[in-house]
C-alpha cells in the first residue's frame, strides 16, 4: 500500500469576506482563518494554516478527538462534515445602548 493509498481527505467549508481592504478566509468547522491581498491568496494562506493545525494535532495525538468534536466522522479514508439540514439567517432586534 502506497503512502497515497493511506492519504486520508477532509471537506471543509472556506468562507471568504474582504475586511479593511483585506481579504479574509475563514473554515469555520475547525475555527481556523488567514489573510491575503487577495481572495486567491488568503485561501491559499488557509490551506496552508489548516495543513499545518491538522499536522501538528496529529503528531501530537490529537487529531482524532479534534475532529470528532468539530463534529466530522470518519468513513474510510475521509473525514465527513456533519450534514447540515438546513442553512438561513435569522434577525433580532439588539437592545438599546
Amino acid at each position: 500500500m502506497t503512502a497515497r493509498d493511506r492519504a486520508r481527505k477532509i471537506a471543509l467549508t472556506v468562507q471568504v469576506w474582504k475586511e479593511a481592504g483585506t481579504h479574509v478566509a475563514y473554515a469555520p468547522e475547525l475555527d481556523i482563518s488567514s489573510c491575503g491581498k487577495t481572495a486567491s491568496q488568503a485561501k491559499s494562506r488557509l490551506r496552508e494554516a489548516v495543513s499545518l493545525f491538522i499536522e501538528e494535532a496529529e503528531r501530537i495525538g490529537t487529531l482524532s478527538d479534534i475532529l470528532e468534536e468539530a463534529g466530522f466522522e470518519r468513513q474510510g479514508n475521509s473525514y465527513k462534515p456533519r450534514r447540515i439540514l438546513t442553512r438561513e439567517k435569522m434577525q433580532l432586534t439588539l437592545p438599546a445602548a
